[in-house]
């Protein structure tokens, strides 16, 4: 029988002086998980009906140098509190929140913008974290994440962690599975050790951001003390994020009592994704340079369709611009590999006019009309 959703939506008031900003969390009871975002973006997965903790922690890290890394326990501060949206954009269920840098105020100066999408009958979530760059300059910037995992709600070790380059999965078992997969870019490295507490400062983190390689690790002696629960530091590559500008990356987040519905979970928030960001991939087809195609039909209502190709793999964006050189709609904000690609846009909430599509990669910036008649 369907479990009885309940939604809850905390708010902390701070009780010191009546100046202090309203933080919110959010905990969301599904069918057979609870996701709970904490006021300062941390995300945590129980398992129902036992409310047992499977994650611990999930947030982004960013990285420009060895002593300038943003972290969540050193740096975030709040600055819309997370809360459940009552519109939800996407999924039945969407919870949003951004944290800064203030707690620190320690460079890199960068906004986190979270959203995780939720279903009520799904055991996985999809997560985009969307990082702006507020510094004057450009960034070169390696964005990661800090992953503890606390399967079957223990820290006494016992785990195995493993990375499959062919699918791209990190699973995390003792005899139940969690599972996280890179949907936006693939991982370039995948730092894994035994936690300790000393390990959350900038340049222990940057060490794992620039690591090279990609670690399984075996937690085999639950009686050793200085055994607790696996960290796991996976990171992209390095982009460069032009102030003002922004990277999202997208990853799913599953749990089961076993690998092969873990998997499953996974792929169907994976599923969910593409349908999220409307864009089809031909890595088969790979132009000799960066392609925008005129969309077609042309002029439309209220759908047209905007194929690009680019040679090789890049931090891609597409945006569209009405005639005041207002932006009214970012489509694609992310890396991609070489390879063809398709978006459906949908403009149907915009007034009848001519706008500009452009597709900047890097250096890059190529621009076309489109004239939307209703």
């Amino acid at each position: 029988m369907k479990k009885i959703l309940l939604i809850g939506t905390m708010v902390l008031l701070s009780i010191i002086s009546s100046n202090k900003p309203v933080y919110g969390q959010v905990d969301l009871y599904l069918d057979e998980i609870n996701v709970y975002v904490n006021e300062w973006g941390k995300i945590s997965i129980y398992s129902l009906p036992d409310t047992i903790r499977q994650i611990y922690q999930v947030t982004p890290l960013v990285g420009t140098g060895p002593n300038t890394v943003f972290d969540y326990y050193n740096d975030a501060e709040v600055e819309e509190p997370t809360q459940l949206l009552a519109v939800p954009t996407f999924g039945d269920y969407e919870i949003y929140g951004s944290y800064n840098n203030e707690f620190s105020a320690n460079p890199p100066d960068v906004l986190e913008k979270l959203n995780v999408y939720c279903w009520q009958d799904m055991n996985s979530i999809l997560v985009k974290f969307t990082i702006i760059n507020r510094e004057t300059e450009a960034i070169d910037a390696i964005i990661g994440l800090e992953l503890v995992p606390e399967v079957e709600g223990s820290t006494e070790g016992r785990d195995t962690c493993t990375y499959s380059t062919l699918t791209n999965i990190i699973s995390v078992r003792k005899t139940e599975y969690v599972g996280f997969k890179p949907l936006s870019e693939n991982f370039k490295s995948l730092g894994a050790f035994v936690w300790y507490s000393d390990y959350r400062v900038d340049n222990i983190f940057y060490q794992w951001l620039t690591y090279t390689g990609f670690d399984s690790l075996f937690i085999t002696d639950p009686n050793d003390p200085n055994v607790d629960s696996p960290v796991l530091i996976p990171a992209y590559n390095t982009v460069t994020i032009a102030p003002g500008d922004s990277i999202i990356q997208y990853i799913a987040v599953a749990y089961s009592v076993n690998e092969a519905e873990m998997l499953a979970n996974l792929q169907q928030a994976q599923e969910k994704y593409y349908e999220l960001t409307s864009v089809e991939a031909d890595h088969n087809s790979i132009p000799d340079g960066y392609i925008l195609e005129q969309n077609y039909p042309n002029p439309f209502n209220p759908s047209t369709t905007i194929k690009f190709g680019v040679p090789e793999g890049s931090n891609v964006t597409l945006k569209i611009f009405n005639t005041l050189g207002e932006e009214v709609a970012e489509l694609v904000n992310e890396y991609l590999d070489a390879g063809t690609y398709t978006f459906n846009f949908d403009a149907s909430k915009l007034p009848s006019g001519i706008y500009v599509y452009t597709l900047q990669t890097g250096e890059q910036l190529i621009s076309k009309k489109m004239t939307l008649i209703k």
